[in-house]
């Protein structure tokens, strides 16, 4: 027996409580996907960054209609939109999880400790979560954005090292349904905290500002949340890593303790200080030397190659999509919160199903098949949402509608997006972090591509109608590359 093969004990696969375990991070870690990404926090937001209402006559209904009025966020003398900025600042998150990925998994894959990874981001996302409470009003702008970009890093950070665990975990036969069941707690856990916070806010608060004040409360428990409910995770699931046994006298950069001792026996602190930098500069140069590696690997597979190129233009849109969906709500049509909210809240019961259905329905089509179906339907949602218009009567009816289709592929697509790349990779290999962490810098890469444009399209023509149309550009190139995925009959992926 290998190394590498004495490291995976003989019950880590398909293991119950191992498999639950892993799971349940999904139920910790989603709240921030709903609470932070999708509802309370982006309403928050818009809320703070408008300056008042003012009212215009349509004259095609005879209705007045209430059309916000925004503070502009000064930077460096220039005025931009605020939902813009708001773009701009995911962009800079992304790109910091991109520029971090590969770095820490490869130093995960080292020294053998990627569950530590996991825990490090798992806390950052969380405490940052709590940090945006202290975001009050436009005088802290920028401390309210900067928590937000540091609660991203932490959740897309741990999404890293969290998915790579699923084929260390799991057989490919149990990959599907795990995956899906993964986004199935994710899904629940986010609607109950949702909930509770949508009471808070909507029940008990008497007036506007007490709704703020419970809103700021709605931040600290979903920090709260995801921090507590992370602990299961952490304590049945392995560490699993590819330990080596070149490391440094004593990694005193990533326990701070040692930091404080001599090191008299070792030469001082200033050599192994010394050893520690030179020790981390090899893994980041290696790092992206592998990823680059890996990428060039990965694409010598012919299914590999048309899936990962498929899921770098859909994941742009998807992506952007869900991360600016609430902003377009409530800047384009002007939804009023409560409406918003349980709008949102609806979507993410629906994800559940459509996270079970799309799951069972692959294997009577094919992953292909399936990813297939969502991706024409997000197509739809897309040109949908470009048609809308504020002025229409009926625009609620429409909006509803198309929230109705994304509810229905988002968890779907999510879910099958993973499991397919999951079992299209080699078994049993011990590289799984470092080909996960090729997936997720592609996504990321995707994102910061999407949010850019996004935010640009508004910053321009100062109209979300426009970026949501620019998007569906994307995920029609992602239809076309994924019919070209081949499978054999009875190896469907």
């Amino acid at each position: 027996m290998s190394e590498n093969e004495s490291l995976q004990t003989p019950n880590i696969k398909n293991n119950p409580k191992i498999m639950k375990a892993w799971a349940l991070y999904d139920w910790a870690n989603s709240v921030y996907s709903l609470v932070i990404t999708s509802t309370i926090f982006p309403i928050y937001y818009s809320i703070l960054t408008t300056a008042s209402e003012k009212s215009e006559y349509v004259q095609e209904t005879g209705q007045w209609i209430k059309v916000p009025v925004r503070h502009m966020i000064k930077i460096f003398g220039k005025e931009y939109q605020p939902d813009a900025i708001y773009g701009y600042s995911l962009t800079i998150s992304f790109l910091i999880v991109v520029l971090l990925s590969p770095f820490l998994s490869s130093l995960a894959d080292t020294i053998g400790n990627k569950k530590s990874f996991l825990q490090f981001f798992c806390y950052l996302g969380a405490t940052s979560c709590m940090g945006l409470a202290m975001f009050t009003g436009m005088q802290n702008v920028f401390l309210g954005l900067l928590f937000s970009i540091t609660a991203s890093v932490g959740f897309w950070g741990s999404l890293v090292f969290y998915n790579s665990f699923l084929p260390d975990i799991a057989t490919p036969d149990k990959q599907d349904a795990l995956s899906a069941k993964g986004y199935v707690y994710g899904y629940l856990g986010s609607v109950v905290l949702v909930v509770i916070c949508l009471l808070l806010i909507q029940v008990f608060a008497k007036d506007a500002e007490q709704a703020k004040i419970y809103t700021r409360i709605s931040f600290l428990l979903t920090g709260a949340w995801w921090f507590g409910f992370s602990q299961y995770t952490f304590k049945h699931l392995p560490q699993f890593g590819n330990i080596k046994e070149q490391l440094p006298k004593d990694l005193v950069l990533l326990n701070y303790k040692n930091i404080f001792e001599k090191h008299e026996e070792q030469g001082g602190i200033w050599v192994v200080l010394n050893d520690n930098l030179h020790f981390y500069l090899d893994i980041a140069k290696q790092s992206f030397r592998e990823l680059f590696k890996v990428g060039r690997v990965l694409f010598k597979d012919r299914n590999l190659k048309f899936f990962l190129s498929s899921f770098f233009f859909y994941s742009v849109g998807m992506q952007t999509i869900f991360l600016m969906a609430t902003l377009f709500g409530k800047s384009e049509i002007n939804l009023e919160q409560d409406k918003l909210i349980m709008t949102l809240l609806l979507i993410q019961i629906e994800a559940i199903i459509g996270a079970v259905v799309f799951s069972r329905l692959s294997r009577k089509i094919g992953n292909k098949n399936v990813i297939s179906i969502a991706i024409v339907l997000w197509i739809v949602a897309c040109l949908s949402a470009y048609f809308l218009n504020k002025e229409n009567p009926n625009v609620e009816i429409q909006f509803y509608v198309i929230a109705g289709i994304i509810g229905l592929v988002m968890g779907g697509l999510q879910a099958m997006s993973r499991s397919t790349y999951s079992k299209l990779l080699p078994e049993n290999s011990m590289d799984n972090t470092t080909f996960f962490s090729f997936y997720d810098v592609l996504e990321k890469i995707a994102i910061i591509i999407g949010t850019f444009i996004f935010a640009t399209i508004i910053e321009k023509y100062h109209n979300m109608r426009y970026s949501a149309l620019s998007m569906s550009a994307f995920f029609f190139v992602g239809l076309v590359l994924i019919r070209f995925l081949k499978v054999k009959m009875g190896k469907e992926k």
